[in-house]
């Protein structure tokens, strides 16, 4: 049972109401994370339009989706693991890359060293080394890239620490643990 409790959209009004039927319109329901940030108004409306932002940046959805699965793993949040599972199926992820992209790896060596780099970030709380740097760089990531990558990262960090706290309530299938934590 979470600890702060999903606002029903039925039940919502003014701010809250419009927010959430724009959700509901968006992608066809209301997920519960967002029906608990919706307690203040003003951060779901943030979440939204950082995402949204970022929707439109240089990262691609599948591979937003794995870095999200690549943070979430680190972070051990089974609401984000469960939602970006499910959202990563629907943008083309194999259940193969979802179970890879959660182990920071990839079968496109490019993918696998940012995908390392994006557990890494989690792990050493954003102490990185100039040579972790080094490493995207020679595989083609620009500054612009960087810039963009710290920000998804960021995103699921929050989303990972609001689940933790809130206790959502997972309304995405569950995910298996996996056989070994990398």
């Amino acid at each position: 049972m979470s600890r702060i409790p999903a606002i029903d959209p039925d039940r919502a009004t003014g701010q809250t109401q419009e927010l959430l039927h724009r959700v509901e319109s968006h992608i066809g329901f209301v997920p519960n994370i967002m029906r608990t940030m919706v307690h203040s108004p003003t951060i779901l409306q943030g979440y939204l339009a950082f995402s949204d932002a970022l929707s439109k940046g240089n990262l691609s959805p599948k591979f937003r989706e794995q870095v999200a699965l690549a943070v979430s793993e680190v972070n051990d949040c089974e609401y984000c693991l469960a939602s970006h599972s499910a959202i990563g199926r629907s943008v083309g992820l194999s259940e193969e890359a979802i179970e890879d992209s959660r182990k920071g790896h990839s079968t496109n060596p490019k993918e696998g060293i940012v995908l390392a780099f994006a557990r890494n970030v989690v792990e050493t709380r954003g102490w990185v080394s100039d040579q972790d740097v080094a490493k995207l760089r020679k595989v083609g990531f620009s500054q612009a890239d960087i810039v963009e990558l710290m920000a998804n990262i960021s995103l699921t960090l929050f989303a990972n620490y609001f689940n933790h706290v809130a206790e959502t309530d997972i309304d995405f299938p569950e995910v298996s643990e996996l056989e070994t934590r990398a």
